[in-house]
């Protein structure tokens, strides 16, 4: 009988891991292991893209009031500037906190982009998904909506995208009017998306004196709440002095009730009384500010009282995210 001759199978060509791209989970890795993607090089993409970046915009101008706008503000737009400048035929790049259909972004037909900053995302860092769909918008059809999408592990990061020495300015406004250039030609749907928004926004000012500090209006009473960019721990040591020593009120009627987490930054809220606007806590604002200071600065040991009062601080927290 003949030999029968050793088959050998044809290798595939091999790339290293940074060549590696995304595909399916069920499809053969493109490495060429002959494993599926799922279980080769898609287990560190997976891991990669939904591990949490506590603090997804640390290193941007106005870090506090990102925080704000993604999860505090109603209806507010800021310029934002990009590193090297403008590409041809997008005459400028805004970020939103809400959009119509709550699209990711959005070129219009100027071939100018609305991001959306309040969607959901497909990983843990915010900031890359949000790059992601800012460097699809960019180069989108004027006139067309960008959606959603797991962004590549190896993307970049806003952080990446954005000019660092560029001003973040919120504007708030009290509707979405800013959506729709020409609302007399808008589409139904987006008609009917802005009325729906509008009906639900809570009168929202943004402070002038100190940073990321918001006012808001709801039906039974008023609050200030301000993103604070201090260690946690650290800050609320501080605020645990000023409450226990009766200075972290805003004024008459008002009270520090708490604070919430968000985005790996804390967020102290007061409770105002109704007739309590935003140009009344400019000024107890202010002097807050200088109070908090001072209580940031100190390393005593906290008393009794102040333990006491941390304690309840620390027992009214809510995490946002």
């Amino acid at each position: 009988m003949a030999k029968k001759r050793p088959q050998t199978k044809a290798k595939r060509p091999q790339i290293t891991d940074g060549e590696v791209p995304v595909v399916g989970a069920r499809e053969p890795c493109p490495c060429g292991s002959g494993r599926r993607y799922k279980a080769c090089h898609g287990r560190a993409a997976a891991h990669a893209v939904t591990e949490l970046v506590q603090r997804p915009f640390e290193g941007l101008p106005g870090e506090g009031d990102w925080v704000a706008l993604r999860e505090l503000v109603p209806a507010a737009t800021v310029e934002l500037p990009l590193k090297g400048g403008l590409p041809e035929g997008v005459p400028s790049v805004t970020l939103a906190t809400v959009l119509p259909m709550a699209w990711p972004a959005l070129r219009r037909d100027d071939g100018s982009v609305l991001l959306g900053l309040q969607n959901d995302t497909a990983s843990g860092d915010i900031s890359r998904d949000l790059a992601d769909t800012l460097q699809r918008a960019l180069t989108a059809d004027p006139g067309t909506p960008v959606q959603g999408r797991r962004a590549p592990a190896e993307g970049p990061r806003l952080q990446d995208l954005l000019d660092p020495e560029g001003v973040f300015e919120p504007v708030v406004h009290a509707g979405f009017e800013f959506w729709v250039p020409d609302a007399e030609n808008a589409t139904p749907e987006v008609t009917a998306s802005l009325e729906r928004a509008n009906a639900a926004a809570i009168p929202t000012a943004k402070l002038q004196g100190v940073d990321a500090a918001y006012w808001c209006e709801t039906p039974d009473k008023n609050h200030l709440r301000w993103v604070m960019p201090y260690p946690e721990e650290q800050l609320l040591d501080a605020l645990a002095r000023l409450h226990a020593a009766g200075k972290s009120s805003l004024g008459e009627g008002t009270r520090l009730v708490g604070s919430f987490r968000a985005h790996g930054l804390t967020v102290p809220v007061w409770d105002l009384p109704s007739g309590v606007t935003a140009d009344d806590v400019e000024k107890p604002a202010a002097e807050f500010a200088e109070r908090l200071s001072a209580a940031l600065a100190s390393d005593a040991p906290l008393t009794a009282d102040e333990r006491r009062a941390r304690g309840g601080l620390t027992n009214r927290q809510v995490t946002l995210s």
